[in-house]
């Protein structure tokens, strides 16, 4: 019952007030995007605005774990999801000119965070240099919306950390050469992590992902928020929710990773099977640690979204994997199960807008 109210709170609460702001938000960094002067730089920030515009609406959902609204903590959700999103874009077109570039680009995602850090010449490797202040813009407004958090102060530690983490491995992520990445993603995990819970592909999957850093984000708005709390939270989502979301979003990228032989987590497992087996087991612990934190059953609705909006994906209900999606369905429970179907249908609503966007744009 506890989940049933969190569901039908974040429900009502996002669709009534909080779609209606980030599509604001959305609007506002879409005209800036539309400034920049390099046309590369241009595409890649308006692409990452327009198919990943999911992704925005996922971390948006963060705002509904503090028990009150705060449009502070909005604005930061989107103004990182809308700099993660470009980075990721713009750090794969440029992926020829090496991990070095790719750090560089990345450190944005930490800086943002910190107020405290100098601001890196971002550009310094890219192939493509004028983004007219977007990332700097970015930036600003995260750090703006940082220090008007009441307890920001008490997660800046885990939240900068977790950025570190995932700019490093975001990096990595995007060598082109299998034979230097994995060795090298490998070498990251045994000099960060220690726990023989996870291999190193799994590891370096569940620091990719900046679910942790959103969820941080999230409780730092909270006045009251408990000096153990940051601690906790990182550890739920550090690796097991933000390891769920890498590895279904991964899943649900097989056949397109296999096709532009691109890196994909999901085939560092012997054989599909494997995988579907493991990402069952990886499935229920991410949501038994949800559900375990303070205000467990909203970070469980979260996770829950999190799991659907992937398993509600086109590529997962091909004939060879639908059962296999079904054993996944079945293994995150009743709340999964009534929310693919929906969003499959947001999917839809979705494609339409940017395809709407689109031809506006022309």
């Amino acid at each position: 019952m506890r989940t049933l109210r969190a569901l039908a709170r974040a429900a009502s609460r996002d669709l009534a007030w909080g779609l209606i702001g980030v599509s604001r938000e959305v609007k506002r960094w879409r005209a800036l995007a539309s400034s920049i002067p390099d046309a590369a730089l241009r595409r890649d920030a308006l692409e990452a605005l327009g198919s990943k515009r999911l992704n925005i609406d996922g971390a948006a959902l963060f705002w509904t774990i503090p028990r009150a609204r705060s449009r502070e903590l909005l604005r930061l959700l989107v103004a990182f999801e809308v700099l993660a999103d470009y980075l990721d874009c713009t750090s794969e077109r440029g992926a020829h000119a090496g991990v070095e570039n790719g750090m560089r680009l990345h450190c944005a995602l930490v800086e943002a965070l910190d107020p405290q850090l100098a601001i890196a010449d971002h550009y310094r490797y890219h192939p493509w240099q004028d983004d007219g202040g977007y990332i700097c813009a970015l930036i600003d407004a995260c750090r703006d919306a940082c220090t008007r958090l009441p307890s920001y102060e008490a997660i800046r530690p885990y939240v900068v950390r977790a950025a570190r983490l995932t700019a490093q491995v975001l990096a990595l992520n995007h060598e082109l050469d299998a034979s230097r990445r994995d060795p090298a993603l490998s070498a990251w995990a045994d000099t960060h992590f220690d726990n023989g819970q996870l291999v190193w592909f799994e590891w370096t999957a569940g620091a990719s992902a900046w679910l942790t850093i959103l969820a941080l984000l999230a409780i730092a708005a909270d006045p009251c928020l408990h000096p153990g709390d940051a601690e906790t939270v990182y550890t739920a989502y550090m690796p097991w929710v933000s390891l769920a979301g890498t590895m279904l979003d991964s899943y649900g990228d097989l056949e397109a990773d296999a096709r532009n032989a691109a890196h994909s987590y999901i085939a560092h497992y012997p054989n599909i099977e494997t995988a579907i087996e493991r990402l069952t087991e990886v499935t229920r612990r991410s949501l038994r640690e949800a559900a375990s934190l303070p205000n467990g059953a909203r970070h469980a609705v979260i996770a829950s979204a999190m799991i659907a909006r992937y398993l509600s994906k086109g590529s997962v209900r091909t004939t060879q994997t639908r059962p296999l999606t079904a054993n996944l369905t079945r293994a995150g429970g009743w709340v999964i199960w009534l929310l693919v179907p929906v969003l499959r249908a947001w999917r839809v609503i979705q494609r339409q807008r940017t395809t709407r966007w689109k031809v506006s744009e022309r």
